[in-house]
């Protein structure tokens, strides 16, 4: 049985600003012993300062999920404009969508931004867990448009994350990955944190009256990074402000696509906002969903997380 024995050292947590809900390691001082099923222990010491990440509040109550035929409908005509052919509609992108309902969550915490590599490296530095990366050989066994040479700009190097991108969503991880990250976290700082579920990202994106977008109804190609007005590659979190959602979570369309705790079949779990790389913006919509293996390793795809 593996085992994760408390953590040995000092931790103590300050405030920061005068909301009382962003908070930060002053004095992190541990060690931390991992027994493993064959006996063995590994062992790993840490120290500096650990960035929590800064969360909005989702009040509890009803929300619209979902979407109707209108809306998939007006999502498919937005992509065949942008590519120049029905491709989506084709492939039938949006029928896998919830039927539009009205449901009802507890309030809940979520990270304001994605997570960033600065913050990753400081669980990469803290535990020695995998950087960021993927060899050519598991890439190719993906089948995914992207030639190889193009996650070298993403790929870390000797243990750090690539020169000018501290600021950038983290990606190349696997929801695997994204969940060991929140546990060190919940070790760390005292809170609890994982992956949100589909719901969860869904309210936090679109907020409770059920738009089509998290700033309406509209498709904005400029309030979002995505191939419709953006360089074709990651931005530093939070550079679109104006496309936040109405409860200020921002970068929830375009970007990167954000792992979810919601498992569809096979291994596959459910990734929500879009991407840097699609057009349309279809997909960009909180209502589209689609899965992906959860051992993947994609350019397209970070995270957020929930604070219980």
């Amino acid at each position: 049985m593996n085992v994760l024995t408390p953590w040995r050292g000092e931790l103590r947590t300050t405030p920061i600003g005068n909301d009382g809900f962003r908070w930060r390691a002053a004095t992190f001082v541990a060690t931390v012993f991992f027994t493993l099923s064959a006996g063995g222990r590994f062992e790993f010491a840490a120290a500096g300062e650990i960035s929590a990440p800064e969360v909005v509040r989702v009040p509890a109550g009803n929300f619209i999920t979902g979407s109707d035929r209108a809306e998939r409908e007006a999502a498919y005509r937005l992509d065949e404009e942008a590519y120049g052919h029905s491709v989506t509609r084709e492939q039938q992108w949006y029928e896998s969508e919830r039927a539009r309902q009205t449901l009802s969550l507890p309030a809940y915490w979520v990270s304001k931004n994605l997570i960033t590599n600065a913050q990753y490296a400081q669980f990469v530095t803290a535990t020695g867990h995998r950087v960021p990366d993927v060899d050519k050989k598991t890439w190719a066994s993906y089948g995914l448009v992207h030639p190889w040479t193009r996650t070298r700009r993403f790929a870390w190097v000797n243990g750090a994350p690539p020169r000018g991108r501290d600021d950038h969503p983290v990606v190349l991880v696997s929801r695997t990955d994204a969940e060991a990250y929140a546990d060190w976290l919940s070790q760390a700082i005292g809170h609890r944190w994982r992956l949100p579920t589909e719901l969860e990202w869904e309210k936090a994106a679109r907020g409770v009256d059920g738009r089509r977008f998290p700033w309406g109804n509209a498709f904005a190609p400029k309030v979002l990074n995505s191939h419709d007005a953006g360089p074709f590659d990651t931005l530093p979190v939070g550079s679109f402000p104006e496309g936040a959602s109405p409860f200020s979570m921002l970068d929830p369309a375009g970007q990167v696509f954000e792992w979810t705790s919601t498992m569809t079949f096979a291994g596959r779990a459910i990734v929500k906002g879009g991407s840097w790389d699609d057009k349309g913006c279809g997909v960009c919509r909180p209502a589209a969903r689609h899965s992906r293996p959860v051992d993947l390793k994609h350019i397209l795809i970070g995270f957020r997380l929930v604070r219980e």
